[in-house]
This record gives structure tokens, sequence and C-alpha cells, in this order.
């Protein structure tokens, strides 16, 4: 540990923190745009300038503590100095905040309130092309080439999208080799628009789709909300965790004016019957392991862009709001066409990638004009829209819902019950952790001890996480990683023979849905490990934990789709990857 001495007072800090750092655990805040703890700390935009005694100014997100230093952070010089840094930074940015997404979670934005700038005195800068169908959505004229997007992308995301051009004032962000955004190996995580301190990099925006559909009186409009979501939703609407309740969230997709509310959770204990039924049938088969989950459309993009080698052993289970969109489109057609209105499913989901997996025609199981089921040309999508989180948030204060007066209300039925299984799908190791509980029920016929299937040790800080299950007679090896490094890292080893596995789940974003691109922003706050605490809370407190003991799952089994893995459920439930258009 070394000693500095900051704004007056002793500090103590272990060799190596930086300043920014150091200030952060004694409670002092320096404003950042740049800086990104262990990944981007380049110092470009000065906006965290400090006082050293000796030194002058320096930037305090890459200049370490040293022994006997002392430092300001709270003098007019440091202000002064701060301003006028900050003030280049808005003179070369387009600031039109008012009809800006990001106008409420802006770093810039409230930084330049804070010290009064006055608005930029030249002409804006343009936005430049992009293609606007593209799910990311990204404006240049807001970029502050901050290298946020670069260094998580690389670092944490191993894509490499995003590359930079020039130095000093005419740097800038480009795509990588000046590629088309969609020719760029992009898997659409979202992790480079969560950590964008502007709105230069956003989601496509589909509120006024889903609007459009709600005030249509031809349209019954369908909606289902992700596991993560309900960890999430109420920061984006001043809600506690502890008002964000379930019940509540589904009072508000009432409230906006859905006439059917569902729970993907059902659909997540849905795809635990059926890839859990997969996977014990692949562990009496010879096939290559291991067995690759595959609910999470960024890895599946992952896959095929960088390690399309691996493809072939993705799950053939689809993605649980994919399934809930199939079963919506088949099972509440004829009540539509008697209503004389068209079907409009809608997903609320903590992601930027199902906005794109929506709309692959692979997946979908409704033809249009009577054509055959998969009959891609003819598609009609079994979901028609994805709201991210941050949507459905906006949507709510569009509409002017007052959440926090609502009182709660159920999920409809019969696609809204759900357990336990299904809640925790929202987190790093929840798909396999479901996933086993059945798998070990439909070998042995009884449920596991929880304790053997648990994988709340992984974590987005160490590549993988693996363990050995016993089910039945077979010793099952598993393991679990989240973010696409992390990713990289375990299909290297299982390629190099390093590694070996039975059923690996990926999460292309660190830490799982609870961390996904579609969520709020807080600005250099990572929430995900306090919103898997909720998802691992609701899940414990849950009198049903194993999706095979969702009432309604074995109801729709009974009504329609006879047994996991039969010919319909085949057909609704079930796609080739490989086969998918990238």
């Amino acid at each position: 540990m070394v000693t500095i001495t900051l704004n007056g007072r002793p500090v103590e800090a272990p060799a190596g923190t930086m300043l920014v750092d150091a200030a952060a655990q004694a409670g002092v805040n320096i404003p950042t745009l740049c800086y990104l703890k262990g990944l981007n700390c380049i110092g470009s935009c000065r906006v965290c300038l400090v006082e050293v005694e000796g030194a002058g100014l320096v930037a305090s997100c890459n200049t370490a503590v040293q022994d006997g230093m002392v430092v300001r952070t709270d003098t007019p010089v440091v202000a002064a100095a701060r301003r006028a840094n900050l003030q280049a930074v808005m003179d070369g940015h387009r600031a039109v905040c008012a009809a800006c997404v990001r106008q409420d979670t802006c770093a810039l934005r409230r930084l330049a309130a804070d010290c009064n700038l006055a608005d930029p005195p030249g002409p804006l800068p343009e936005k430049g092309a992009w293609d606007e169908a593209f799910p990311l959505q990204r404006d240049a004229s807001k970029c502050i080439t901050c290298m946020r997007c670069v260094a998580v992308c690389r670092e944490v995301q191993h894509c490499n999208v995003w590359d930079f051009t020039g130095a000093g004032p005419s740097m800038k962000v480009v795509v990588r080799d000046n590629l088309p955004i969609s020719e760029a190996g992009c898997t659409l995580c979202g992790q480079c628009v969560t950590h964008c301190p502007t709105g230069a990099l956003t989601a496509r925006d589909d509120t006024g789709r889903v609007l459009e559909a709600i005030l249509d009186p031809a349209v019954m409009t369908v909606v289902q909300v992700a596991p993560a979501v309900r960890a999430a939703w109420g920061e984006g609407v001043g809600l506690s965790h502890e008002a964000a309740t379930p019940g509540r969230l589904a009072a508000s997709l009432h409230a906006l004016g859905f006439d059917k509310v569902f729970d993907t959770d059902f659909a997540a204990d849905l795809t635990i019957m059926e890839e859990g039924s997969e996977f014990v049938e692949f562990l009496g088969s010879d096939r290559p392991r291991p067995l690759f989950t595959s609910c999470c459309p960024g890895w599946v993009r992952f896959v095929k862009l960088h390690c399309p080698q691996f493809a072939a052993r993705l799950s053939s289970s689809k993605s649980p709001h994919q399934m809930m969109g199939a079963v919506v489109k088949n099972t509440l057609a004829d009540e539509a066409a008697a209503a004389g209105k068209r079907l409009f499913c809608v997903s609320v989901m903590p992601c930027v990638a199902k906005k794109y997996e929506c709309d692959v025609p692979e997946l979908a199981t409704a033809p249009a004009g009577g054509g055959d089921v998969g009959d891609v040309a003819k598609a009609v999508p079994d979901v028609d829209a994805v709201l991210t989180v941050r949507e459905f948030d906006r949507l709510l204060r569009t509409v002017g819902v007052n959440c926090a007066d609502l009182p709660e209300a159920s999920f409809d039925n019969p696609l809204g019950a759900s357990t336990g299984a299904g809640t925790i799908f929202g987190r790093t190791g929840g798909v396999m952790e479901a996933a086993l509980r059945s798998a070990a029920f439909l070998v042995t016929g009884e449920n596991p001890d929880f304790s053997a299937c648990d994988t709340t040790a992984a974590t987005p800080e160490v590549p993988w996480m693996s363990r050995e299950l016993a089910i039945g007679d077979v010793v099952v090896r598993i393991a679990v990683a989240s973010g696409l490094e992390n990713t990289a890292k375990l299909l290297a080893a299982l390629e190099s023979g390093e590694a070996s596995f039975d059923f690996v789940e990926i999460m292309a974003c660190p830490g799982g849905c609870v961390a996904g691109g579609g969520q709020p922003i807080h600005f250099n706050s990572e929430w995900g490990a306090r919103r898997a605490d909720i998802l691992n809370r609701l899940d414990a407190a849950d009198a049903l934990r194993c999706s095979h003991e969702n009432p309604d799952i074995q109801k729709l089994y009974a009504d329609w789709l006879d047994k996991p893995l039969s010919h319909t459920a085949h057909a609704w439930l079930h796609t080739d990857q490989e086969g998918w258009q990238i």
C-alpha cells in the first residue's frame, strides 16, 4: 500500500492504482468520459484532470499513485482546465439533446450541465451514412472519440468491429476496414452501446411500430417479457427493485394496451423441456462433444461469423422468445381470426441481437399465403418486433403509465405460468442449471439436489467455470462462459484438446442477459451482478423450481405438442442454425 494526500487528507491505496480509482475508493468523484477501468485508460478526453504537487495537471485515469503524492481535485485551476477540455469535446459534438434517446443517461450531457457550458458556436457536425435497418445504429456526429467502443469490442467481446483513423483532432472511430456494419463481424451483443457515454451508439428504435400495432383495431397485440427484464425494467422508470415486481411489470404491459401479456419464463421452461430432452438423447449418441446451448443470438452470430467449425454442435432448440412466438402464432391464430384480427407478437428483451433474430426467415413457422412451414420465401415472422428494456421504459413514459401506482397483475394464461428454472435463464449459468435440473429428472425420474446443479460460480471475471454431475450412470461434464473473449478462450481450449465437456452454455454478454446490450445504462457502473441476485432470489422463492413441473407446459404438450422432440415440437420449436443467413 502507498499513502497519498488527497484534498488535504491521507488516503491509502494499493501500488499501481490509478488516481481516479484511489479517489473513488476514498469517496471523491472525479469526472470521466473516456475512462473504462482496466480497458481504456488513455486520457484522451482530459476531463479527469487533477493537480499533483510538483507535476501540475495530469490525467488521473492513467496516472498511478505514488507514495507521498499530494493531489488536489477541487481547485479553481482544476475546474477551469476540465471545463475548457469539456467545451472542446462539446464543440465537436452534435448536441441535439431534446431528441436524443440517451438524454437521461448521457455522461457528456450531465457533465456539460454541471460545468454550465455554452452551445457549440459553429455548425453542427453531420450524422454520416448508416444502414438504418441494421439493429445497431451509429450517429457519427455524436461520437467524441473516447475509444470505449473500440476497447470493449476488442478486449471483452473479441470481435474488433470498431477501429480508428487519424490522430489528435482528426481522429475518427470507424467500422474496421471501412466495411459496411453488416459485413464487419458484429454479433449485435450491444456492449458498445451500453458503454458509449453519448448517443453515438444506440439500438434501432422500434417503439413506433409497436405503438402503431397497439392502436390498430384490426390487430391483436401479444407481448412477452424476458426473464432478465424483471430485474432491470424499473431502473428506467424510477422504481426500486422492491417495487418493480413481476406483477407490476405485467400490470405495466397491460396498461400500455397490449391485448395479451405473456411471460417468456414460460417459454424458457419450454426450451428446457426441448433442450434438456435433446441433451439426454445426445448423451446416448456418438456425436462430437460438446453440445452448445443456442438461446443467445449474439452467441449464434459469433459462432457462425467467427468460429463456424462449431456451428454444427449448437442445440437445435430455438431461443425462448422465438419458441413463445411460434406457440402464440400457432395456438392463438383461430382466436384472432374469429375476432377478425391478425396477430402481432412483441418481445421485450434485454438484448439488441434479438432484433436481428426475429427477422431470421428460417425461424418462421407461420408461412404467408398458405405455404408450407419452413418456406422462407413466404415466411411470416413468429415475433414481429423486439423492444429493448430501454425502449420499453421509453414507451411507458410516452404513454404516461404511472407504474408505481399500478396494482400488481398476473400474466395471462395459458402461457403465463413459469418456474424458478425459467427465471434464472437471465443470468450466466442459468440455462445450464435449469437444463440439468430437468435432464436429471428425465433420466432418473427424480429431481436432483439443487446444489449439485448450481452454476452461480459462473462469472465474467473467469474464462469459464466447469463441474461434473452424475446423472444416472453417466458423469456429465459441463462448462459455462459469458462474454465473447471468454468464449473464444473456451473454444480454443476445446479445439486444442486442453478442455473437454459434454454440455456448454454460452452467453454473449458478460454475466448473461442481466448485463445485456438492451438493458438500462448506468455509466461506468456494472449492474449485472445485482440483477442476477434478484433472479436468484426469485428462483429460490418460487414454489416450482423445475421446468418439467410447470402445469401449463404439461398442458401445452397434452393439447398441442404431444411430447418433447415430437414432430410438431420440431416444426415449431427447433431450427438449424447452420442454415441461417447472417
